[in-house]
């Protein structure tokens, strides 16, 4: 029988592991959206530039990918409850460092010290989080735990953006920054009083531990052997291209050519966060009717109109609405794309690979946000968004060219007998 034969059809909403786990990292999602505007709110006022706000975003990215590739092994390796409580607090310690150092006056240079070495911690606690799915709730019930953990997400976005804005107007980023530090420690203390379950569903085996790049690329093979997470990679790497740098341009288009204020853009970016919850409600019902590749191919077509109709908008509330389609398709294709990774990959290779897929979908992205607020400065920020949404456009439409157009429910490519351990 399998850990969790006993509750199976248990609502996720009386599960108390479940409960106890959601709680906490919807705080600490709720403060992570401090740190979303904060961050880029520090630069601007500091620098006033742009660039800096997209160079800064390039660094922390490209730390985030260098984690990611051995990120998986040390989540297929060792404890994911240990390791996420371990990255908890990293961060809070180093975006602690923040508010303390702005007491001096602003301190740029520290950002692009702090941030590489949070995210590159935040990789690693999301890789394991993304396994830990499978260690919370049985398999049938992936799609489903995975859509009510980003609503409850994005729910708390909605708020914090809000709120991250009127603290940022009174007691400056600094402060919003403080405020997502502390929620570091509420994940943390979550975790500590959960257990995960090991190798859910009767998948668990004994396999023979290699070098670490040896292990990546088992992550590697596995997610090049099947041919729509194949697919998806592809194209997913190229759509994050577009998009990776879309907030530092958004911040940068409300605040510079429409004249809102910081708390405007708290408005935006909160407001917008109910595309997300949107999203997130609708994914399970829709892929349950629609099927993976109708979900996910509509999700990216509709990202992209959206960010066309960004640029074409002259005004903050279309804008606003705008950007909450764009969310709301981003949240449809992201949590379908998390939930057959999860669903059709051995639990023993489940962190190698999403750290494959995470470091090669990401790959392109610091270089993207580079280039997007590059160009936003130079050619305008609504030009650039029409541009990057047309390309977004593209990559749905070249989803129909691919596998991903038939995916239902693909089966998993068939893994050679694992190898027991050598006593």
């Amino acid at each position: 029988m399998s850990p969790g034969a006993g509750t199976a059809r248990r609502s996720l909403w009386r599960d108390r592991t479940f409960g106890t786990y959601w709680v906490a990292q919807s705080l600490s999602a709720a403060g992570d959206s401090f740190a979303y505007l904060a961050v880029p709110l520090l630069i601007l006022h500091a620098t006033g530039s742009v660039a800096q706000m997209g160079l800064l975003t390039a660094v922390a990215g490209a730390a985030s990918v260098g984690a990611g590739v051995f990120g998986g092994v040390l989540v297929d390796r060792y404890d994911r409850r240990t390791l996420m409580i371990a990255a908890d607090l990293v961060r809070l310690v180093l975006y602690g460092l923040v508010p303390l150092a702005w007491l001096a006056g602003p301190q740029v240079w520290l950002l692009f010290v702090v941030l590489p070495i949070s995210e590159a911690a935040g990789m690693v606690f999301q890789i394991a989080a993304v396994a830990a799915v499978r260690n919370l709730v049985d398999r049938d019930r992936i799609t489903e735990a995975n859509g009510r953990l980003q609503a409850t997400y994005a729910m708390t976005a909605v708020a914090g953006p809000l709120l991250a804005g009127v603290v940022s107007a009174r007691f400056g980023p600094s402060a919003a920054v403080a405020i997502n530090a502390a929620s570091f420690a509420v994940s943390a203390a979550g975790l500590l009083l959960i257990r995960f379950r090991r190798g859910g569903d009767g998948d668990a085996v004994t396999v023979r531990r290699e070098g670490p790049v040896a292990e990546f690329f088992a992550g590697a093979r596995f997610l090049w052997r099947q041919p729509v997470l194949r697919a998806l990679t592809v194209l997913l790497s190229l759509f994050i291209f577009l998009t990776y740098g879309f907030t530092d341009v958004l911040v940068y288009h409300v605040k510079h050519d429409l004249g809102g204020s910081d708390g405007t853009v708290g408005v935006v970016l909160g407001l917008a966060a109910l595309g997300t919850v949107a999203g997130a409600l609708l994914v399970a019902p829709l892929r349950r009717r629609r099927g993976f590749g109708v979900s996910w191919i509509g999700a990216h077509l509709t990202c992209g109109l959206a960010l066309v109709g960004v640029g074409l908008a002259g005004n903050v509330p279309a804008v606003t609405v705008l950007t909450a389609v764009y969310l709301c398709g981003l949240s449809v294709g992201g949590i379908c794309s998390m939930s057959l990774r999860q669903e059709i990959t051995p639990d023993h290779l489940l962190g190698r690979v999403t750290s494959a897929f995470w470091s090669t979908h990401y790959s392109l992205g610091p270089a993207g946000a580079a280039v997007l607020t590059w160009a936003a400065g130079r050619f305008g920020a609504g030009a650039v968004t029409l541009v990057a949404g047309a390309g977004c456009v593209l990559i749905a439409l070249a989803g129909l060219c691919t596998p991903v157009r038939r995916a239902g429910t693909p089966q998993p490519v068939p893994e050679p007998p694992a190898v027991p351990a050598r006593a």
